[in-house]
């Protein structure tokens, strides 16, 4: 694993030992980690998003498309 060193005005170090402590992480790196992983998820997802849009055949997303996603969910062993 590499490491990256990071500077912090106080004000934000103190922000992220508050959120180490209360949110259960060993360390500030765990934390830092987790929002890099989550900014990742965001990233992918707009791309996923954006693909989406820009697709040839759009879909239409109303009651019914979703009423056929909790079908298959069912299907598949979800709730």
């Amino acid at each position: 694993m590499s490491t990256m060193n990071i500077s912090l005005p106080e004000s934000l170090k103190s922000f992220v030992d508050r959120q180490v402590s209360r949110r259960g992480y060993g360390t500030s790196s765990e934390y830092v980690r987790e929002l890099i992983r989550r900014d990742q998820d965001r990233e992918h997802l707009r791309v996923l998003l954006l693909d989406g849009a820009a697709a040839s055949d759009p879909v239409v997303v109303d009651p019914a498309y979703f009423d056929g996603l909790r079908v298959r969910a069912v299907e598949r062993g979800g709730r």
